[in-house]
C-alpha cells in the first residue's frame, strides 16, 4: 500500500501495489488508485504464495508484515528499534544497515499528540506530516517536540507513555466513536507533569537536539 498527499485541499490518495515481479519496489509493478474504487465491489484472490516484500523470495511464512526470515533478521527496517525507537543502537555502531539508519533514523523527527480512537502519543519523521496522522485515522493532531534524530523522539515518547497510550484502538476508530479533545490543553497538562523528565533528557543531549513546539492551534483532519 502506498499513500500520496499533496495538501489540505486535495484528499489523500491510496494506491494498492500489484507486485507482478514479487518485490513491492519493482519498477515493473503496477498500482491501482483505491480512491477510484470507493463504492465499488472488489475481489482479491489469494494465489497461495508468499513472497518477501524486500527480496521477492518465496517463503512459507511472512515475518514483520511481509518479509522472509533472512530479511527479517538482516534488515534494519525489521530491527527491534523500529517498534521501540528508544532502543536505537546506531550511535553504538551496531546498526544492521548504517546507511539505511542514516537516511531514516538520523533525521529530524516529531513527537506528537493525536486523537484517533482517543488520546495517543506518537513519533514520525519530519517529512511524514500530516501523512502519518492520516494513516492512523486521526481526526486531530498536535506536534509537541521536534528532535534531531529518531532515538531522541523515542526517549520523549517513553516519558509521555507513562500517562498516554501509543496505540490506536482501531475498532473504535472505524466505528467513528471518537470524541473531540482539546490537545492544546492536554499538552499543557502533560508538560506540567513531565517537564522535569523532559528537561533531564534535554540536558543530556546536544544543544538544540530537543525543541518544544509552540502551537496556537491543533490540526483538524477531516
Amino acid at each position: 500500500m502506498r499513500v500520496h498527499y499533496e495538501n489540505s485541499l486535495i484528499p489523500v490518495e491510496y494506491s494498492l501495489i500489484l507486485a507482478e515481479n514479487s518485490t513491492i519496489e519493482s519498477k515493473g509493478n503496477t498500482s491501482i488508485v483505491l480512491n477510484s474504487m470507493l463504492g465499488k465491489r472488489v475481489t482479491i484472490q489469494y494465489k497461495n504464495e508468499i513472497h518477501c516484500v524486500s527480496c521477492g523470495r518465496k517463503s512459507n511464512k511472512s515475518f514483520n508484515q511481509g518479509y522472509c526470515y533472512p530479511c527479517f533478521t538482516r534488515l534494519a527496517a525489521c530491527d527491534k528499534c523500529i517498534m521501540s525507537p528508544e532502543k536505537c543502537h546506531f550511535e553504538q555502531g551496531t546498526c544492521r544497515e548504517p546507511q539505511w539508519g542514516q537516511d531514516h533514523c538520523m533525521q529530524s523527527h516529531y513527537v506528537y499528540l493525536a486523537n484517533s480512537s482517543g488520546l495517543k502519543v506518537g513519533i514520525t519523521r519530519g517529512d511524514q506530516l500530516p501523512t502519518r496522522w492520516i494513516d492512523q485515522g486521526a481526526v486531530q493532531a498536535l506536534p509537541i517536540f521536534k528532535v534531531s534524530q529518531r532515538y531522541y523522539s523515542g526517549l520523549l515518547e517513553v516519558v509521555y507513555k507513562q500517562k498516554v497510550s501509543d496505540r490506536t484502538q482501531w475498532q473504535r476508530m472505524l466505528k467513528g466513536q471518537v470524541e473531540e479533545i482539546d490537545l492544546l490543553q492536554k499538552q499543557a497538562e502533560l508538560y506540567e507533569l513531565f517537564s522535569e523528565q523532559v528537561e533531564t533528557i534535554r540536558s543530556e543531549l546536544p544543544q538544540g537536539a530537543v525543541v518544544n513546539i509552540e502551537n496556537d492551534a491543533m490540526t483538524e483532519i477531516l
